[in-house]
């Protein structure tokens, strides 16, 4: 598929076909080259669309549907301090060079608040600089041996956790065969994996699938723990961490500022070879919005200028989701989880789109329903959050409903205290 200039069109990479998993090489590499290579949607008025061909006008309107669906990922002040202790505990660790074990990193926060997608820009980033200062080459590769390179290994948790089982986890990243080996043996596999490929940080999402009341999922996690003696930064990432248990057994260090795992009994894990000390984990939460002190208001105010901006709507114009109370309707709505709110815009907008009104209101959000049906995320693990209830609008919001289209008025913003824009005509 070509656009006007016969350049293949930005579409072309989505309409070939569904990316493949990031828990693979193959998909994590995909992921690496092409999670900012997306192409937006050209900003046109009514008029410059209506002049397209009846082809160009269904293609730009199927554009703008890929654009809506894959809005950018914004910086937030909570991503941002996730990000820095990330960065820089990777960073640490891989320039390390003491028989130390390194210190781990556990990332909590509920269900839909980016907590994965963090991660793996902090780890996609991490990797790009280090495969450039190594000129793509692996610094520890073993003469005669022609593995692949793989800095950062990014794995599920599985969601029935057996230490065979998160062992095959693994060992599928890389696509090394599984089949007929002992826990024992999978273990060394996985070593020598590790080690083969150079890998220096290790991201195990859904980690809280483990519930430590189970005997499987304490042997689980005892393996995990155990490969921070492997020289890879270890990066474990979950909900309701405190609800898991994972950081039962561990005792906050005040002047290191880090949990601290109680040092292994025995010198052995399944099998492994471990060292006999702490293992220590950063621990940093992702929070949602919060809508109390005015940092705060800012800073939601702040993404909302950001989705506004990669909206492509016809009659969409400065203010669309930051004027009159819709903040507060956003905020009430969503509870100030990002996915979620991410999830309405990006309805309202298709919703917008289909109904051709071309712009985002109140009105229009109050007939969308927020549904987070996700066959690759587990309930009862947390991983699902909480919608917050359609509350009914208020005697202001109601008010400003029943106010005609050219009047101009919209009910006062207590927050911001500004008037908003003028109410936008329909398409």
């Amino acid at each position: 598929m070509t656009d006007a200039t016969g350049r293949p069109h930005p579409l072309s990479a989505i309409l070939a076909g569904k990316p493949p998993r990031r828990d693979t090489f193959d998909g994590w590499q995909h992921y690496r080259a092409n999670r900012r290579a997306f192409e937006a949607a050209p900003v046109l008025t009514l008029d410059q669309w209506r002049a397209l061909s009846p082809r160009g006008r269904a293609l730009h309107d199927l554009h703008r549907t890929a654009t809506h669906v894959n809005l950018p990922l914004q910086e937030t002040p909570m991503a941002l301090k996730v990000s820095r202790l990330l960065s820089r505990r990777i960073l640490g660790n891989a320039l390390q060079r003491t028989a130390a074990t390194w210190p781990g990193v556990i990332v909590g926060g509920w269900g839909y608040q980016g907590k994965t997608e963090t991660v793996c820009e902090v780890a996609a980033e991490f990797e790009d600089t280090w495969l450039e200062m190594n000129g793509f080459v692996n610094p520890g590769a073993r003469p005669g041996v022609r593995a692949l390179h793989a800095p950062v290994a990014y794995v599920q948790t599985p969601v029935t956790a057996t230490p065979k089982g998160l062992c095959e986890a693994i060992l599928g990243f890389f696509g090394a065969p599984t089949k007929g080996l002992t826990l024992s043996q999978l273990v060394r596999q996985v070593a020598a994996a590790l080690d083969d490929h150079g890998v220096l940080v290790l991201i195990l999402d859904d980690i809280t699938r483990l519930r430590l009341h189970r005997v499987d999922d304490q042997d689980a996690f005892d393996l995990v723990r155990a490969f921070m003696s492997m020289n890879v930064t270890l990066v474990l990432v979950g909900v309701d961490i405190a609800g898991a248990g994972l950081l039962r057994r561990a005792s906050w260090d005040k002047r290191g500022k880090q949990w601290v795992m109680p040092a292994a009994t025995g010198g052995r894990v399944h099998g492994l070879e471990v060292t006999q000390t702490e293992r220590r984990f950063d621990f940093v939460e992702l929070d949602r919005f919060r809508y109390t002190t005015p940092a705060q208001i800012q800073a939601f105010h702040d993404h909302l200028v950001g989705l506004e901006s990669g909206l492509r709507l016809f009659n969409a114009v400065p203010g669309m989701l930051t004027g009159g109370g819709m903040p507060e309707y956003l905020m009430r709505r969503t509870g100030g989880v990002v996915g979620l709110l991410n999830r309405l815009t990006e309805d309202g907008a298709q919703e917008a789109m289909d109904s051709g009104r071309e712009l985002i209101d109140e009105q229009l959000l109050d007939g969308i329903v927020l549904s987070l049906d996700d066959p690759d995320r587990d309930p009862a693990a947390g991983e699902v959050p909480q919608i917050p209830a359609t509350a009914p609008p208020t005697v202001a919001a109601a008010g400003r409903k029943g106010e005609s289209a050219g009047s101009g008025r919209r009910g006062r913003n207590t927050v911001f205290d500004d008037t908003g824009p003028v109410a936008q005509k329909g398409a």
